[in-house]
């Protein structure tokens, strides 16, 4: 996600991974789900709920829960399933013609029928308004779409691509009612009108009311009345607070990585139980080519060599991620380990003098670390901290941090100012292109100066082209084979994904998968 905004933060196997710390929520086959309203409270603020324009984690999360996409994820998979759609499939070979059959009776939440003019509406409209911070960025390969007859869609793109079904699946693919949008401007009253399982009630600063939407007609199956939604605005000790005096019954996005694994260990969090899922939100550091010294290959490798990744995630992150060694995150198709197999998971100061001295380095290395806590968690300007210790701690490099607001983090970069600094990165769906085109193809959303034209000439398009996703893991290997030697960009960490809930609130193991979907028709309380 969701970001390019969010580049923040936005998967992992097509099984769900549901561990415990202190206990799994699973699903409980006595609660009367029907009656239930649960309350869920989170520190993002949604930035928009009209489609055409949020590109962010909690927009993304309103958007999955009130508009259809005529494909979507199932709960545990990663492959795209019929959603609004009842069928959907490329007409052609070259992956360029995609063509869609909508089930019958689809209505919007407010009685309104929904046909294939609608969807392409609702495409040719986000394409139209191109918001600068909405998701129109992901359909730079459609051409054109054509509705045949009120049941038929169908997309034809300028390029292969084989991704476009998780493209459209995803929250950039919500289909919106025509004759309640303008084609050619951003809906400003707070209110939305879609066909999914819930229905807007209503929208303000501090909280969203959803109702089950009665005009449902697609795969979900409601599990509750309803979901008000607050907002805590980045205060994550009022959202932890919160949920200890039972005003909300479950935290999701927001609870600190020490507050996380601290549930269970103390008197107050009684009846309160972490479920953990998995993610594929991972974090970079992200090197300048035109930096005169990072620039220096040798400069890279180094700090290659001295990353201890485990250090960092048991003393900054608390054991609630785990180690990257690759572009593409553990459990998407395509992923390797090259960052391990070249650089080894163990510190090693020999071979990062070595890689100083190959590049004609014999002096300390000084060297500034850029961190925005505002945007990638206030743990950010920890973790940059202990990567500076470690480095210097090798003798090699003299490292300092920086810190400073998003929007003046995200102008410096564009203007090349920092030599060094952290990117995160939600996936808009759980497929290897998703890893790669963003950082590495063209026009990338990196601002590093970095070009490799095998990649963005050969290896990016063929990836894209290719239907059988398995059938690129031999492309993808080649791609981060090249990343770990040339090191535009430096894995860190993956991430796990994590809500904390009260006793007797179920369901939340199927909320928290590699699609990013946040299924709020899976919670039910008793």
């Amino acid at each position: 996600m969701k970001i390019r905004n969010q580049w923040s933060a936005l998967p992992i196997t097509a099984g769900v991974a549901c561990g415990l710390l202190t206990g799994c929520g699973s699903q409980s086959s006595g609660s009367d789900a029907a009656g239930s309203h649960v309350v869920v409270g989170m520190s993002d603020d949604v930035l928009a709920t009209d489609p055409a324009s949020g590109y962010d984690p909690g927009s993304w999360l309103l958007f999955d829960n009130v508009f259809q996409t005529l494909l979507g994820f199932p709960k545990g998979g990663t492959e795209p399933q019929p959603e609004a759609a009842k069928s959907c499939s490329f007409t052609d070979s070259r992956t360029r013609i995609y063509q869609c059959t909508l089930k019958d009776g689809l209505k919007f939440s407010n009685g309104d029928p929904l046909t294939a003019q609608d969807v392409k509406f609702s495409f040719d409209r986000t394409l139209k308004i191109n918001d600068a911070a909405g998701p129109a960025i992901m359909f730079s390969v459609l051409d054109s779409v054509q509705t045949p007859d009120d049941k038929t869609v169908v997309f034809k793109l300028k390029a292969p691509d084989a991704t476009f079904p998780s493209k459209i699946a995803s929250g950039a693919g919500s289909i919106v009612d025509h004759r309640q949008y303008d084609a050619n401007g951003l809906r400003k009253d707070d209110q939305a009108v879609g066909s999914g399982p819930y229905k807007l009630d209503s929208f303000s600063k501090d909280e969203a009311v959803f109702s089950a939407n009665r005009s449902y007609k697609g795969t979900a199956q409601v599990k509750n009345a309803g979901v008000t939604l607050k907002f805590f605005h980045g205060d994550q000790p009022a959202l932890k607070q919160a949920l200890l005096d039972g005003k909300v019954d479950v935290a999701y996005r927001g609870l600190t990585t020490k507050d996380i694994a601290g549930i269970g260990a103390q008197d107050d969090t009684k009846g309160i139980e972490v479920v953990e899922g998995s993610s594929a939100e991972v974090q970079h550091l992200v090197f300048n080519m035109d930096d005169p010294v990072a620039g220096k290959l040798g400069v890279r490798k180094a700090i290659a060599y001295l990353l201890d990744r485990d250090a960092l995630i048991r003393d900054v992150y608390q054991d609630t991620a785990t180690p990257l060694y690759s572009i593409i995150p553990a459990g998407i198709a395509g992923h390797s380990t090259a960052f391990f197999d070249t650089y080894g998971a163990r510190p090693s100061k020999a071979k990062a003098t070595a890689a100083l001295h190959a590049d004609g380095i014999t002096g300390k290395v000084h060297l500034t670390l850029w961190s925005t806590p505002s945007r990638y968690g206030p743990a950010t300007d920890d973790e940059l901290k202990a990567i500076a210790t470690q480095l210097d701690a090798s003798g090699l490099f003299q490292a300092d941090v920086k810190s400073v607001p998003f929007d003046q983090y995200e102008k410096d970069i564009a203007k090349g100012k920092y030599g060094v600094y952290v990117k995160g990165w939600v996936p808009d769906y759980p497929d290897a292109d998703n890893f790669t085109a963003p950082f590495f193809g063209q026009g990338n959303v990196l601002d590093n100066h970095y070009t490799n034209n095998t990649i963005t000439g050969r290896l990016i398009p063929r990836t894209a082209a290719e239907s059988d996703r398995a059938g690129t893991d031999k492309d993808y290997g080649q791609l981060q084979d090249i990343v770990a030697q040339q090191l535009p960009v430096l894995p860190i960490w993956q991430a796990k994904q994590y809500a904390v809930v009260r006793d007797g609130v179920y369901g939340l193991e199927y909320c928290l998968d590699a699609s990013t979907v946040f299924r709020f028709w899976e919670l039910n309380k008793s």
